[in-house]
This record gives C-alpha cells, structure tokens and sequence, in this order.
C-alpha cells in the first residue's frame, strides 16, 4: 500500500528551460556490477547510478565476497575473485527485478545454497521461467510460488550445454541466461523460443556490456548465442546516462515549449527506451499506435504526454507492463481517469488514451496512487505541469532509479508541494 505522503506539482505555466544531467543508467550499472563481480581483479565504473536498486545489488554482491568501493557519487570500484562465495544470509533485493532476475542465475556459480527475497511488490513478480529454464540446463532453482522467495543450489561450476528461454517474457530472462553462460565449463548456447522477444534492445546491452568485460560470444542465428568458456576480465567501464529517466525530461520540454540541455546528445543513447524520443518530438501530432514491447520503461511517460495529444493513441504490446513493479497498465488507466473520467480505457492488454488538448485548462482533485512504482510517481508528475490539483502519493519511490528527480523539476522553476 502507498503512504500517505503526497507531492502536488504546480503547473509552471511557462516553458522549462535549463540544463539536468540524468543519473547513470540503471539498466547498464546492474549489468556492469555483476559482470564485474564475477571478473577476477579490480573494475572501475563511472557515471554509475547509485538508486534503490543498484544498492540492492550491490549490497547483495557484498554479501557474497565482493569488495565495492563508492569513492565518489557515481562511481563503484568492484574487485571480484572470478566466482561469488555463499553468503551467510538471504539476499534481500527489494523491488530491483533486474537485481532478482540476474542473481537468481548468476548464484549458481556459488559452491552452496542461496536464498534470494525481496518485499512484499517483489513476491508477486514471476519468475518461474527462468527457474524453469535454470532447471532444464541442470541448475537447481525453485520457488514454492512462482515468485520470490527463490532458492538456489549452487554447485560452484556451471556445467549446462544449453538454457532455452521463451523471449517474449521477459528480456530480463534471456540476459540472466547470457551473463551466466560465459561462467560455464564449456560452451553454452542460450536460446529463445517462441516467436517475439520483448525488448530486444535489453538483450544487446546485455551483450555489449559482456563484451566489454572480455567475455565471447557468437550469434549462431537471431534467436540464438554461443558463449564460450573463460569468465570475464576486470575493466573500466564507463555508463551512459538513464534513456528512461531521460524520457520525462523530453516530455517535461515537449508539453512546456521548453528546451532542456541532458548535456548528452539524444542520439548518443544506446539504450532501447531513447526510441522514445523519436515519438516525443512529434508531440502533439504524436501517432495514432505505438507499440510498447521494445520500450517498455518509457510507455508511462508517453501515456501520460498522450493525454495532451491533439488526436487519441493507442499503445501495444504491453502485456510485460503487467508485471512490473505494479500493473502499470492498470495503474496508468487508474491515475488518466483520476485526473479526467473516460480519459482511459484498457482493452486486453492494450491502453488507449483518448487525448484532450484542452486537458490543460481543466483542473482535478486527482488522488494518483502510485502502488510505490518510480515510473507511475514520475510521469504524472508531467500531467501536474498542466493541470493543477494532481496529488501523487509515495513521491520518495522515485529513489528506486532517480533519486534526484523532484530536485531536477525543482531546478527548472517547477514548484512542489509535499505533503504528509
């Protein structure tokens, strides 16, 4: 349940001009950390985000013999051994999905047994395929529900030949698989079944930042890798700035007039949720579908920037959105009808936003509960940049993957509200 804290955003009725510095990608520093992790030797990762859910990982890393220094506030020194040691305790994760995700198959390198948890939003996101497929390559991986808890008995070598893994659940899976893959005694071949794999770009993070790290890996066909034997190297590794933190910044310029300095190019992200930009820009003539499976994280932001479009837009392929860190569809439908009745309407696992361009002139008592997921807290906070009287509840989520966020609209001339 989300507190009863609030933050209202009072509409500037003016256009945000100035200059922030999105924090480090949270995608990249959790697969920079464990890659690191499982290197032998001291790496050193710049431009990192420190948020909830790096220190989560991080902490869990810890626990598991690595050293990691923060010698600055972007920045993690990890000095790995080539292998994780059993920790004394249960890993807590939280609500970090990538955290939970990637360790669940990264502990297997562990000579013992492991147990991964995470709070009670945590305990109901799945993760059974990857259990599964952790099982079928000879790991042994349950959980009594489908969800975390998980437990994990390493056997301190990884001796599968194959992991196959249906893509189009999770691109979070597949990565988990591939960074594992390169711990095994001989070569592993990862491979997706089914038709679709949701948000590939994730998995071509994945793959550069394994490849950074020294690790091989050989694309046999487009659905399926090699990768070879040998672990990875310890480097120094630098991490682009955060394309979806980077999204509300677009959209905050896109509904103000404004004009926002990232300090970074837009086309310098390599991240799959800067594709967003492309939709932003065409703000408000924004188009009439957008398929949401290769952008996941950046669908709340256009949703709520849809709301002010001239004409209604529908978004695709969402049903990853379901299993979150909430229901981000539902919560989406939930929050756009809070702020104006039939502004919303869901239909199978698509949203269509009705648009109202003359949204801005309307003003709302809306309550948006935001089921304590950073994503939903941040991109109503664009909707309260027009309509005034928007309250959104548990504003301190945020500090899952942008801490500095409500400082950041501060910075520009938004004013804020808080209230307990």
């Amino acid at each position: 349940m989300s507190t009863q804290k609030t933050v209202t955003v009072t509409p500037p009725g003016s256009a945000l001009n100035g200059k922030v510095t999105p924090p480090g990608s949270k995608s990249i520093t959790n697969r920079a950390l464990l890659v690191a992790a499982l290197a032998s030797g001291t790496s050193r990762l710049t431009g990192a985000l420190k948020s909830d859910d790096t220190r989560h990982m991080s902490n869990a890393l810890r626990q598991m013999g690595v050293s990691i220094d923060e010698p600055d506030a972007t920045t993690f020194v990890v000095t790995g051994q080539g292998r994780l040691s059993m920790p004394e305790q249960a890993l807590f994760l939280g609500n970090a999905g990538t955290a939970m995700r990637f360790l669940t198959a990264a502990v297997a390198t562990v000579d013992g047994a492991v147990t991964l948890d995470g709070d009670d939003y945590m305990r109901k996101r799945p993760i059974g395929p990857l259990l599964e497929a952790l099982s079928r390559g000879g790991v042994d991986a349950s959980s009594a529900t489908g969800c975390p808890p998980v437990q994990v008995q390493g056997r301190g070598q990884v001796t599968a030949q194959r992991f196959e893994i249906d893509g189009g659940l999770s691109s979070q899976y597949v990565s988990a698989l591939l960074m594992l893959a390169a711990c095994g005694q001989a070569p592993i071949d990862v491979a997706l079944t089914g038709k679709d794999i949701g948000a590939r770009g994730y998995v071509d993070l994945t793959l550069a930042c394994m490849q950074a790290f020294g690790a091989q890996v050989q694309s046999l066909d487009d659905t399926t890798w090699r990768v070879s034997p040998g672990g990875y190297k310890a480097t120094d590794y630098h991490i682009e700035p955060d394309a979806s933190a980077a999204t509300y910044l677009w959209a905050a310029q896109a509904l103000t007039g404004g004009r926002i300095d990232l300090g970074v190019a837009d086309a310098a992200f390599t991240q799959p949720d800067a594709e967003a930009q492309k939709v932003i820009a065409q703000f408000p003539h924004m188009p009439a579908v957008v398929v949401g499976s290769q952008m996941q994280d950046a669908i709340p932001t256009l949703a709520v920037l849809a709301a002010f479009n001239r004409t209604p837009v529908r978004f695709t392929e969402l049903a990853n959105l379901r299993v979150k860190e909430c229901d981000r569809v539902q919560a989406l439908h939930d929050g756009l009808n809070a702020i104006r009745a039939g502004l919303a309407t869901v239909e199978g696992d698509d949203l269509l936003v009705a648009a109202d361009p003359g949204l801005a002139d309307h003003v709302s008592d809306a309550l948006v509960d935001t089921h304590a997921d950073h994503r939903i807290a941040m991109c109503f906070a664009l909707a309260g940049l027009k309509v005034p009287g928007i309250r959104i509840q548990d504003p301190d989520c945020v500090a899952k993957t942008y801490p500095g966020y409500w400082q950041a609209l501060q910075s520009l001339g938004v004013q804020l509200r808080f209230d307990q």
